[in-house]
């Protein structure tokens, strides 16, 4: 049988002008996912990233730590949602970075307050009442998402690991596909997706089966000031 490993990215930067650049930690937390997955005995065949800035520079500090020097194969298939879009669409003044980290920062804790605002834009998203107002319907984004998988699924010999760097919002698509959940359930699993998360789906004659969900071990312990979910 084969394997897909499917990592969330690192910590991004909330905040900063620059979100898709990872954090510090999350530099950390690429590093030390690639040891986790080397200390398993992944021996990728193929390794697949996002377009999308967090994903590759996750990929390159995992590799790096794995000493795989196979090439990147980049897919924008497992980029995440257009976050940004789905934001402004329900709060149009958040098109401003400024405004926004004002308002959140006036809440006491931004970080907590931003997540209960984007878990409102999202269920708001994920609804498909107001598709027209997206760049990206929730209808369009699943759908690239079980693409994806299938890419992956067609890109994995038998016995053969492909790594997949990829995005919280896409691994919970993937996941409530294969469990056969519906849309409002599949973003239960995102809001809980550990940055540097392993989630493994395995490939052979009777189909695919989801083995793992989340795994962050390797970001508990020793490495606990690691383990981030934002």
């Amino acid at each position: 049988m084969g394997a897909i490993y499917l990592i969330r990215h690192g910590q991004a930067s909330f905040g900063s002008e620059n979100y898709d650049a990872l954090s510090p930690v999350g530099h950390e937390q690429a590093r030390v996912v690639g040891c986790a997955l080397q200390a398993r005995g992944v021996q990728p065949t193929a390794v697949v990233s996002g377009t999308m800035q967090r994903h590759q520079e996750t990929a390159a500090g995992a590799l790096a730590e794995m000493g795989v020097n196979l090439p990147l194969q980049i897919h924008a298939g497992v980029n995440e949602f257009a976050h940004e879009n789905v934001i402004e669409v329900a709060e149009p003044r958040y098109a401003s970075k400024t405004v926004m980290m004002s308002e959140m920062a006036a809440a006491g804790d931004p970080r907590r307050a931003f997540q209960k605002f984007f878990q409102d834009a999202v269920t708001r998203w994920v609804g498909g009442n107001h598709d027209d107002e997206y760049d990206e319907p929730w209808s369009v984004f699943k759908l690239r998402c079980v693409s994806a998988l299938e890419d992956l699924v067609a890109l994995t010999p038998a016995k053969g690991h492909t790594v997949a760097f990829t995005s919280g919002g896409t691994i919970s698509v993937m996941c409530a596909h294969l469990l056969g959940l519906s849309d409002a359930q599949a973003f239960t699993i995102n809001w809980t997706l550990a940055n540097a998360g392993v989630t493994k789906i395995v490939t052979g004659r009777d189909g695919l089966h989801l083995v793992s969900i989340n795994e962050h071990a390797h970001l508990e312990g020793a490495e606990s000031s690691l383990l981030t979910f934002r």
